[in-house]
């Protein structure tokens, strides 16, 4: 069987080829949040012919304005698509885009290609292949790693779940969205390892506001024990990337009043997924499982909108606008 094709165009416009006889030049997208709304974009960019939903009709609209066709259903998008990508928040909403009456799996043509990159529980994506797979269904798990910037510009790391065969078929079509596409293994893979990825992250970013708290309490300026980390063996993406501090710099969250970035409420989402799953492995996750509490702390306070790395200020007992 062929594999999706990566073809130079004028302009440096990349398209699709065909699988066996089937075009994939036609893309639908479901989900038009922070991340699904910027992937979106970059299909069209990549000369991708785009059909997209959402229940928030401006997310529609703010895709429809840079070239998409907007649909009024899960159903009419697959009725139109060859490819179908999914971007959305939660177990639930997962199995009732996929199995739910008029939705995906009921709707879309046979052979259809399914790419959901929603970061779940690995159970649920191995649900939504199986019944793919009943209807003649193509379908991968695909997270992504990256956040909202990575989204913008174009520099995902997708992590796959499902065949070899899938995985090849899909990748040059997921390099639209990202620069990077990594085969994990068997359905439900990616999102294995998207829910430890994350774990860490909520991790380290915890450790990191800690010890910039501790510096600063102890009169070390928090921007002297960033450079000091950051060229050292503390150096991490939350001391580097995203500094929880204010002010360090000048285009992270923590500068804007926590605004935008990978908000709390999906931290602690995904750290709900890698509790649960520990435990059907029996598997300590003793820090994984303090993180969650803390961020769950955090949402009970109204921090749930805020990005993650609000932790900081919390910690030090501040307070924030929510």
């Amino acid at each position: 069987m062929g594999v999706l094709t990566k073809l130079t165009r004028p302009l440096a416009i990349y398209t699709v080829g065909r699988v066996g006889q089937r075009d994939f030049s036609n893309v639908g997208f479901v989900g038009l949040g922070n991340m699904g709304g910027f992937m979106a974009k970059n299909l069209l960019k990549k000369g991708y012919k785009l059909t997209v939903f959402d229940i928030n009709k401006t997310a529609i609209d703010n895709v429809v304005s840079a070239g998409a066709k907007g649909a009024e259903s899960v159903a009419e998008v697959s009725q139109n698509s060859e490819v179908i990508v999914t971007m959305l928040p939660m177990n639930q909403h997962v199995l009732d885009t996929y199995t739910g009456k008029d939705g995906i799996i009921s709707s879309a043509k046979k052979g259809t290609f399914l790419v959901d990159s929603s970061t779940i529980d690995p159970s649920v994506s191995q649900t939504v292949f199986k019944a793919a797979q009943k209807q003649g269904l193509r379908f991968v798990d695909g997270p992504v790693s990256g956040g909202v910037i990575g989204a913008k510009n174009g520099t995902l790391t997708f992590m796959v779940g499902g065949s070899k065969e899938d995985y090849e078929a899909s990748k040059s079509f997921l390099e639209g969205m990202g620069s990077r596409a990594v085969h994990c293994g068997d359905t439900g893979m990616g999102q294995v390892a998207k829910i430890c990825n994350n774990m860490l992250l909520a991790i380290s970013m915890i450790g990191v506001s800690e010890a910039l708290s501790l510096g600063e309490k102890l009169g070390l300026d928090p921007k002297i024990l960033t450079d000091i980390v950051n060229t050292s063996t503390g150096r991490c993406w939350s001391s580097e990337v995203n500094n929880p501090v204010p002010g360090i710099s000048p285009t992270v969250p923590s500068s804007n009043d926590y605004a935008g970035g990978f908000g709390t409420s999906l931290i602690a989402k995904d750290l709900g997924l890698a509790q649960a799953a520990a435990t059907r492995a029996k598997s300590p996750i003793a820090l994984g499982s303090l993180s969650h509490q803390i961020y769950r702390t955090m949402e009970a306070h109204g921090l749930g909108g805020k990005d993650f790395s609000v932790v900081y200020p919390f910690i030090r007992g501040e307070n924030v606008k929510k």
